[in-house]
């Protein structure tokens, strides 16, 4: 059975007559008399009562017609929404995103693609670089933004613009007044950190490889599992951390953080997708907004 079947067998039934309805469709009567013929032989029924020169439905072509017209519908709709999905006027988004990315990145760029895209569902979740890279590998996600450099073979990473990491200590640590610290001046103060797994701990560590330094070399005080735990904890203390000024913008506007002048590199954000997935129009339309 196909959908032109059943329009041919919608179009005789509501005129009462095959020529007539041949010629609605656009089509032979032969043509439109042989979809008939063959509904009725497929699953060996009648749908219609030749009645002199007219025909009329059965009970069975009555009954049949309800379906029938359901199923157009229902084929309409889905029409509809392909062309809908086309046009973004619907259809949903699955993104991952590392804390940093998602608190503090992505909420201004999200609104304004939701203003542009008012149809679009997305649906965000937050979680450190390793578990987003293994969301969109495994295919929870769509699209995954992260912090930190990502190794796996089956993800594509395409950086895009990020922030710079800096380190800030609490108001009552001795480093407020030093205009500059040296990588030996790092191993002389207690650390509060992201955990392991997060791009920003990942970007710390890379630094201090590039200074001589190991992270085990530091005198870690606490690991955390989010931004605003280490920020918190470092306002309340005496104890330094790496972390990105996004974050921390509003705290050392306020002076309840400290930036202290150790040189660590502007990084990238990174946005992740599974190689052999095909990617959407809502896809490419989102990246597009974000790369301006």
């Amino acid at each position: 059975m196909t959908l032109e079947q059943l329009r041919i067998f919608i179009a005789v039934a509501e005129k009462q007559h095959v020529t007539q309805a041949a010629g609605e469709l656009n089509l032979t009567q032969s043509a439109t008399s042989a979809a008939i013929a063959a509904l009725e032989a497929r699953y060996d029924i009648k749908l219609f009562d030749r009645i002199g020169r007219g025909i009329v439905l059965t009970q069975t072509g009555r009954d049949f017609l309800i379906e029938a017209r359901a199923v157009l519908a229902r084929a309409r709709a889905a029409e509809q929404v392909l062309n809908d999905l086309a046009g973004l006027k619907r259809g949903s988004l699955a993104i991952a995103a590392s804390q940093t990315v998602a608190n503090y990145w992505l909420p201004g760029r999200l609104q304004a693609f939701h203003a542009a895209y008012p149809g679009v569902d997305l649906k965000v979740t937050i979680a450190n670089t390793e578990l987003v890279a293994r969301a969109v590998a495994q295919g929870s996600a769509d699209l995954g933004f992260v912090e930190g450099e990502v190794d796996e073979a089956s993800l594509s990473a395409k950086k895009i613009d990020g922030d710079t990491l800096i380190v800030v200590v609490g108001a009552r640590h001795p480093w407020v007044d030093r205009k500059k610290i040296a990588a030996k001046d790092l191993l002389t103060t207690d650390w509060v950190l992201r955990e392991p797994g997060s791009g920003t701990r990942s970007m710390f560590e890379s630094a201090l490889r590039h200074s001589g330094i190991k992270l085990s070399d530091l005198q870690i005080a606490l690991e955390l599992p989010s931004n605003e735990a280490v920020r918190t904890a470092v306002e309340t203390g005496d104890t330094a951390t790496a972390i990105s000024d996004l974050v921390v913008a509003p705290s050392l506007a306020a002076k309840t953080l400290h930036r202290v002048r150790f040189e660590l590199p502007r990084r990238a954000f990174y946005v992740l997708r599974h190689r052999e997935r095909h990617a959407s129009r809502i896809e490419q339309a989102l990246l597009k907004s974000f790369m301006g």
